[in-house]
């Protein structure tokens, strides 16, 4: 029985690594070395830069977080659960690795430092800056926004001479005319939650990103967005499995 036992938790253990190997990750090459970039799922990612790694909103649904690197720092846009998961942070985040979260998920984590829309600040040795993510149109069914102004973040990282942007939930909102020299883009496109396809398009007009990833998609059709930008040359959209 001992060996049915252990021989059950091995393919277990074999399964959760291969899932943990599966997801998609893309690379890219900075003035500080290559800075890759793990698609885990829905508004979960990672990034991998000179040995450290960065987890944003670590969510079990989507990840085994028991298997995937282990977070030098973890960034949290908002409170909701497939943002804010205790569990999945506990399993990524090395023991002391900070935290850094938006006005309404930071209270419910200890030790956490919290960075108001427009605030910047050096963790673990990256530059973070905070911006607005909320929305305009979309409302719950009593009338309240989704997600109200002032509260989400989304997030601008810098690594070495490349800038990503990971909006958060959010809609095609006027201050991402004022984030520059976007390398990256990470915009949301799940219905009613964040973004049309035809607000995505006019968000990445807006910021200009060099290559744009719709994520936190969903169920809406990814593949309406890159006729959309057709005349945007300049953005590449790289459709990836990020449901």
């Amino acid at each position: 029985m001992k060996n049915v036992v252990a021989l059950f938790a091995a393919v277990l253990l074999s399964f959760s690594a291969r899932a943990a190997l599966a997801l998609t990750v893309d690379a890219l090459p900075t003035s500080g070395g290559e800075l890759k970039i793990g698609l885990v799922g829905h508004g979960s990612l990672y990034f991998e830069y000179q040995g450290k790694i960065i987890q944003v909103d670590p969510w079990s649904k989507v990840g085994d977080y028991a298997s995937l690197p282990k977070a030098d720092l973890v960034l949290i846009t908002h409170e909701h659960r497939d943002h804010l998961d205790p569990d999945a942070m506990a399993l990524t985040a090395k023991p002391g690795a900070p935290v850094v979260a938006n006005v309404t998920a930071g209270p419910k984590i200890p030790g956490a430092k919290i960075l108001k829309n427009g605030e910047s600040a050096e963790v673990a040795g990256f530059r973070i800056q905070a911006v607005p993510a909320y929305n305009v149109a979309h409302r719950r069914p009593e009338g309240q926004h989704y997600h109200p102004k002032g509260e989400g973040n989304g997030y601008v990282i810098t690594f070495g001479d490349k800038r990503v942007y990971v909006a958060g939930d959010t809609e095609d909102v006027p201050e991402m005319a004022a984030i520059e020299n976007v390398d990256v883009a990470f915009l949301p496109m799940n219905l009613p939650y964040t973004m049309t396809p035809e607000m995505v398009s006019k968000a990445a007009r807006m910021h200009k990103p060099k290559v744009l990833y719709p994520y936190h998609t969903g169920e809406t059709d990814v593949t309406l967005l890159p006729p959309l930008l057709a005349d945007s040359p300049w953005i590449e959209v790289r459709l990836r499995p990020m449901k």
